[in-house]
């Protein structure tokens, strides 16, 4: 079988999957028009059409529907087949794809993904954050990091054991000016960062103390979409900020930040790597998967 081949058949799964060649084309990492110019040469090469094709949507046609339910298991075990193989490697290698929360990321990156990278140089990390759950198999990842409490049923979990809280912070210029809140209604009285979520939803500042939840909608003349940016506003002192508290402890160890309401910030779901259950995984896959329950097991022997 030669490569151009092989690679259109998986283009022709990867369409009649997802349903589109839009989506197709993103899963494989292609321009739809290139995707549409291999199929049509494939249909051309066999001499039947796979897809009925309008401008609203994409099905396989009888001829398609035969073809895809021939070729789909043969691909498997070809697929099964090369990862075998590629599970005796000696030395890790190829890409894994991570999908994330951006904060989630931040708090992984230095203690386990660049370490890792460092030990197996001949490995690639595609890490791609988003603000959104998604599925993790359908949108080709090998792995996913999410807090443990959003990790669905079905997959394997790995607890790293980090401890998490968010913070409220203001610059110490601010807190001088203004003084502290000491309760959360107290925030009403204040100028805050205010941060719009995924689905353009304002956040409602969340706190709890003695199993008591309060939430604020919090006011000020700034709404802000990423971390980094409300941990910049409020050192330059524009108000109140809303934050993980791992995004912020340097500057609060530094003195650029204070903290304030810490009572009132209790600790949020530890963060845990996940993946589906799959047969002979590729030596790159198994190498992290062990450095990542090793440096689960230093972290929860420092805590």
């Amino acid at each position: 079988m030669t490569r151009p081949l092989f690679a259109d058949l998986d283009a022709v799964l990867s369409i009649a999957r997802q349903g589109s060649f839009r989506a197709a084309a993103l899963d494989l990492g292609m321009s739809t028009t290139a995707l549409s110019n291999a199929i049509a040469k494939l249909e051309q090469r066999l001499g039947v059409r796979l897809f009925n094709r309008t401008t609203r949507s994409v099905s396989l046609t009888d001829a398609g529907q035969t073809f895809v339910a021939r070729v789909g298991p043969a691909m498997t075990d070809i697929h099964d087949a090369m990862l075998a193989v590629q599970s005796l490697q000696e030395t890790p290698t190829g890409t894994l794809r991570i999908n994330a929360f951006a904060s989630a990321a931040r708090e992984v990156m230095a203690p386990l993904f660049l370490p890792f990278l460092r030990h197996y140089p001949q490995v690639q990390i595609d890490l791609v954050t988003e603000g959104k759950l998604v599925d993790i198999v359908a949108g080709g990842f090998d792995l996913g990091l999410r807090p443990a409490d959003l990790v669905p049923a079905d997959m394997i979990a790995i607890p790293l054991g980090m401890s998490r809280e968010n913070a409220v912070v203001a610059s110490p210029e601010f807190l001088r000016i203004h003084g502290e809140p000491t309760v959360p209604a107290d925030l009403y009285r204040y100028r805050c960062i205010r941060a719009r979520l995924p689905n353009n939803a304002l956040f409602r500042w969340r706190f709890e103390k003695d199993g008591v939840p309060v939430q604020i909608d919090v006011q000020g003349a700034l709404t802000l979409d990423e971390a980094s940016l409300v941990r910049i506003a409020a050192r330059e002192g524009m108000g109140l900020g809303y934050v993980q508290e791992a995004d912020v402890r340097e500057d609060i160890a530094a003195g650029r930040l204070v903290r304030v309401l810490a009572d009132w910030t209790p600790s949020l779901s530890p963060l845990a790597l996940y993946y589906p259950g799959r047969k002979n995984p590729p030596a790159a896959f198994s190498a992290f998967i062990q450095a990542a329950r090793e440096f689960a097991s230093r972290t929860e022997r420092s805590h």
